[in-house]
């Protein structure tokens, strides 16, 4: 199969300041992945192209790239599948939310740094086991979709947030450190909650569910990213905007059926939190202009009474 493989191209080192794509024309099995081409290019047609592969196996997660535009992994993603109809191509990019260092190589210190930043090893706080920790076995099992997280990056790559605010966390970095709070052999989940609880930590995530959909792992950071937050609030982080956003919008829907947006951001910042409120002020203005404003009385959806009933299973069932 002919394919047109089309790869971003960057040298720090050459007079071209800026990416470029370049495109190399190639014969492949139709059983070969995005990795068997790249690495063909760069034996057979051009060796100065820059990538990071390894295990080849979906292990090592070194191989994340932007296929066709969003992240995966180059060793398990098929030609085939990625060939773009009509044009027999597939387009190849580095990683996003990180430097480049050369074509298809990113700066993973960021990474690295957050993931530390949570702390990501075990911190009991009693005597120690004569032989070791036991843990019970549902427990281990709970956590045993997020430990198959292999540190790719594809999340980041995509995180909507982090593409906006480098301060976020990020997926990989909440999702791991969801691996340790939910762990019964830790004891510090009280102070990393608190610590997750600050700006750039689980109340910024957005739930657009890009980590959910590029997960190669079905890791599912926004889930853990989601406990993470109810955790927190259990254990009386209630005071940050997040928080109060949350509950606030939780309170204002179970009340009418439906939601007061007059009444959310008040609920959010304080009615008496000048700044905060004066930042509102061209939402509004816009939304008088283009006809959204909310209605000013709120009145309670025929039904609520349902509604009700099914915030009260849930209470119940918790």
């Amino acid at each position: 199969m002919d394919v047109t493989i089309s790869v971003s191209r960057y040298n720090p080192d050459s007079n071209l300041p800026e990416s470029y794509f370049q495109d190399y024309q190639i014969e492949v099995d139709d059983s070969s992945t995005v990795l068997d081409a790249l690495i063909k290019v760069r034996e057979e047609i051009d060796g100065t192209l820059a990538l990071r592969c390894s295990c080849r196996s979906a292990i090592c997660g070194s191989c994340a790239m932007r296929i066709n535009g969003q992240a995966r992994l180059a060793c398990n993603t098929k030609i085939t599948d990625m060939v773009k109809r009509g044009s027999g191509s597939v387009s190849v990019e580095p990683a996003g939310n990180m430097t480049v260092v050369k074509d298809l190589v990113v700066d993973f210190s960021p990474f690295w740094t957050k993931v530390r930043q949570i702390e990501p090893w075990l911190q009991p706080n009693r005597p120690p086991p004569e032989q070791e920790y036991i843990a019970d076995d549902d427990d281990m099992l709970h956590l045993a979709g997020v430990m198959d997280c292999i540190m790719c990056g594809a999340c980041v790559s995509d995180c909507t947030v982090l593409n906006v605010d480098k301060n976020f966390l990020g997926p990989a970095a909440l999702a791991k450190a969801y691996r340790f709070v939910a762990d019964p052999r830790d004891d510090a989940d009280v102070v990393r909650l608190g610590d997750l609880n600050k700006y750039g930590g689980i109340w910024d995530c957005t739930r657009c569910m890009q980590c959910v959909e590029v997960c190669p792992k079905d890791v599912d950071p926004m889930s853990r990213i989601m406990a993470l937050r109810d955790k927190a609030m259990e254990e009386g982080y209630t005071k940050t905007y997040g928080a109060r956003h949350a509950k606030a919008f939780s309170d204002l829907v179970e009340h009418s059926g439906w939601l007061n947006e007059l009444q959310l951001p008040i609920r959010t910042f304080g009615f008496f939190n000048v700044k905060q409120m004066f930042k509102l002020f061209p939402v509004g203005i816009r939304s008088i202009i283009n006809g959204k404003l909310p209605p000013i009385v709120h009145r309670s959806i025929t039904g609520v009474e349902n509604v009700r009933r099914i915030f009260e299973r849930v209470r119940d069932k918790r």
